[in-house]
């Protein structure tokens, strides 16, 4: 079965950028707003994805707009009230109160990725069916030049084939986007403006897996002493080697009926990615953490499907320096184009940066839209002259920020703990002279990636001057005495 659609927007990608685009266009009037997105529902599970957020200052600038942050509080544990306790390989426990370094900091709210979208989801079927519809278990396969238009070919799982034509294609589907890949494809021998730009991190490449656990699961053999939904953990293994170490990292949720998610971060010749059979598996975990009860928490079934799962990788640090494309823009009937969150600038979580920056791209393209009247073949260059100086600071903070915390080189983090509270220190003492560490500055959401990263390198200069006179200040004195 074909279904052809004349559709004004096709948002292809349903996930915070994409339902947040549907949204922040519905609100400015738009109509006939299609998202097509392959999962099967806004709140799907899946365990190897099932990542929490952080929607900070910077994301909260659309779910302002979109009048949404009262409910995202509702859902989410807040920055204010977030406790983290370390369980230590021989059992003992130190809990404490994330530190606040800036008091007047916008608060964050923590909840699943699940969660966050449900919510965007709830207000389109709620306030927004008129305007935008939701196609789950449908992706786009195609993307063609149709004349003075583009066709969007897609297709759901169940084999029904649906055509658009729309006036503004958005993607949002992610690093691998068809949307991306398929600008890139047609300007080739032009440009290389749709070609992701990739650069180191010491994160990158690191693998990951997440281990699933009871709602509010025990952590002694005693029946009272359970894990509160609102706590973050860190459980350490009794392991020393690199090649052995790991921990279990979790963070915080609201809903105390609600799985909680343990992420296992490591280099990819780990050992426990060598591991082949079940039965190795729950004992290598066993050794690992004989300080908790692992078999009232793990159960058989979940070490089978952690053992399946292929897992993921932290990619490198990259973005696009395309951000839009207006197809035949001088006749009537053009097609706009434009790429949103990791489509155009994907990178490792070490920032809490990826929902974030998506979140603020949709909200600067509305900015745009305003000032522009609507008028797109106004608004997206503008939007690309305003962005790009952003996209290619953030990729830059990512790499410099805190891409150690992983302790895959204790080494490197102590030379970055030392960074980090140097700076601090010098900000406190001589604030009309050093910034603090750019990991801090990322918090104040009133400022753009761009000045960041200048604030950041102010400092690095200021720091290498006054090392540079302290040298030679002690290679001097010396000679004077």
């Amino acid at each position: 079965m074909d279904n052809y659609h004349q559709s004004n927007v096709v948002i292809i990608g349903g996930g915070p950028a994409g339902l947040g685009t549907a949204l922040m266009l519905a609100k400015r009037g738009y109509k006939e707003i299609t998202v097509l997105e392959k999962r099967p529902s806004a709140d799907y599970y899946e365990p190897d994805k099932s990542f929490s957020y952080q929607i900070d200052g910077r994301g909260q600038k659309l779910t302002d707009l979109l009048e949404l942050t009262a409910k995202l509080a509702s859902l989410s544990v807040p920055s204010t009230d977030f406790y983290f306790t370390l369980i230590k390989k021989d059992g003992s426990r130190k809990t404490s109160k994330l530190p606040i370094a800036d008091s007047s900091r916008k608060t964050a709210y923590w909840l699943p990725r699940a969660s966050f979208v449900q919510l965007f989801y709830d207000e389109i079927a709620e306030n927004w069916q008129d305007s935008i519809r939701v196609l789950f278990q449908t992706q786009c396969s195609e993307i063609q030049q149709n004349g003075a238009r583009l066709k969007i070919i897609a297709c759901s799982e169940d084999g029904t084939q649906f055509t658009f034509t729309p006036k503004l294609i958005v993607g949002c589907d992610g690093l691998n986007s068809i949307v991306r890949q398929t600008l890139h494809q047609w300007e080739k021998g032009k440009s290389h403006r749709f070609e992701m730009q990739q650069f180191d991190s010491p994160s990158a490449g690191l693998k990951y897996k997440v281990l699933t656990l009871p709602p509010q699961f025990p952590l002694s053999e005693q029946e009272e002493d359970r894990a509160e939904s609102t706590m973050a953990y860190g459980i350490r293994s009794t392991f020393k080697e690199r090649s052995k170490s790991i921990s279990l990292g979790l963070l915080p949720f609201q809903n105390p009926q609600q799985p909680r998610t343990a992420n296992i971060i490591t280099y990819p010749d780990h050992q426990i990615w060598q591991i082949e059979t079940p039965e190795a598996l729950t004992n290598y975990f066993q050794q690992a953490f004989p300080q908790i009860p692992l078999e009232k928490i793990i159960s058989a079934s979940e070490i089978a499907r952690f053992l399946a799962s292929d897992g993921g990788s932290f990619p490198l640090p990259q973005y696009c320096s395309g951000l839009y494309q207006i197809w035949n823009q001088t006749n009537d009937r053009a097609t706009a184009v434009i790429l949103f969150g990791d489509a155009v600038h994907c990178f490792p979580p070490d920032i809490g940066q990826g929902v974030n920056s998506a979140l603020e791209d949709v909200y600067l393209f509305h900015e745009t839209l305003a000032e522009t009247k609507d008028k797109l073949s106004q608004a997206l260059p503008r939007y690309q002259n305003l962005r790009q100086a952003d996209i290619k600071a953030l990729i830059r903070l990512v790499q410099i920020s805190y891409p150690w915390q992983y302790n895959q080189n204790p080494l490197q983090k102590r030379l970055w703990s030392i960074n980090f509270f140097l700076r601090l220190l010098l900000n406190r003492l001589f604030p009309f002279l050093f910034d603090p560490h750019s990991f801090l500055l990322i918090q104040q959401h009133e400022l753009s990636y761009s000045e960041i990263l200048a604030k950041s390198d102010r400092t690095t200069r200021l720091l290498v001057i006054f090392l540079v006179a302290i040298v030679l200040a002690l290679l001097l004195v010396p000679k004077i005495i």
